[in-house]
């Protein structure tokens, strides 16, 4: 007679075992094309003119792109993913070199010491959270922009920061639905 007792089912490990451990790691070789590519979309759509009257709540597309990256797969996007959109995005606007390169790592840093808590929330409940990390950005490119001589022509320029919140909960749910279609890890 043995002194063992057998295991009852529920106790038994749950963990996975090591080629399903393997198997859920897969990156495909399509992926890193896909976060590129909607950066450079970003990068189209931030350049493209809102109608006059809304034209100040023109969202940063690109920061928008950065955070739901940020948010979705902080192990392969971050600060320094944030730094070099940031500098071409300063090369193409014509501003002070690592002025928006400044602003999007800062972004990038915020959404990365918090997107454990703000991926749980609601893409509206998100929009909120994007609304900060877009006013911060916002504040320093308008901070380094007063330091070189150039202050803000009018009282709008915190307005694209709404713009980004508004339309947050669409950029999320297409960036997610690519995200899984592509299977993007």
């Amino acid at each position: 007679r043995s002194s063992r007792r057998p295991r009852c089912p529920s106790t038994r490990d749950s963990r996975p075992s090591r080629p399903a451990q393997i198997a859920m790691t897969v990156v495909h070789p399509q992926s890193g094309w896909i976060i590129v590519l909607s950066f450079s979309v970003a990068l189209l759509l931030s350049g493209i003119p809102f109608p006059g009257w809304l034209a100040p709540f023109r969202p940063d597309w690109v920061a928008m792109v950065l955070i739901y990256w940020c948010m979705a797969l902080p192990h392969r996007v971050g600060i320094g993913a944030g730094w070099l959109v940031g500098l071409i995005l300063d090369v193409i606007r014509g501003a002070l070199l690592g002025q928006h390169a400044l602003a999007l790592a800062a972004v990038a840093y915020l959404t990365l010491q918090t997107y454990r808590r703000i991926r749980i929330f609601s893409p509206l409940r998100q929009a909120l959270s994007v609304l900060v990390f877009l006013l911060v950005e916002q504040i320093l490119i308008f901070w380094i922009s007063g330091v070189i001589g150039y202050p803000p022509r009018d009282g709008w320029y915190l307005a694209p920061a709404i713009g980004g919140m508004v339309f947050w909960p669409l950029l999320f749910v297409v960036l997610r639905d690519v995200r899984r279609h592509f299977q993007v890890t």
